[in-house]
């Protein structure tokens, strides 16, 4: 029996003021989904993407986002049972130098 294709996430607009969000493709455009919901998105958004994703697909796919704030990376940390280290966020982060240190 086929498994019918999952309807899109009923996700707000709020993380992408930038973008036009019904211009979207939920699986195409998955890792740019899940970046934008964890750093900007509302509580029910990044449920809501933790649930049409699912946490296996979320837990391969969100440590190669580029940038994530302080507190997104330890929450992702904790509810993916991943180390900072996983991230290429967190390894781009510890590779910049500070223009003020030298």
């Amino acid at each position: 029996m086929a498994q019918a294709p999952l309807k899109d996430p009923n996700l707000s607009a709020t993380a992408f003021w930038d973008v036009d969000f019904k211009q979207l493709d939920f699986e195409k455009d998955s890792l740019f989904v899940m970046d934008k919901v964890m750093n900007y998105g509302t509580w029910s958004d990044k449920l809501e993407v933790l649930r049409y994703y699912g946490l296996d697909r979320v837990k391969k796919e969100i440590v190669k986002a580029p940038y994530f704030k302080k507190p997104t990376l330890s929450f992702l940390c904790l509810i993916l049972n991943l180390k900072e280290t996983d991230f290429t966020a967190y390894q781009r982060r510890q590779a910049r130098k500070s223009p003020w240190i030298h």
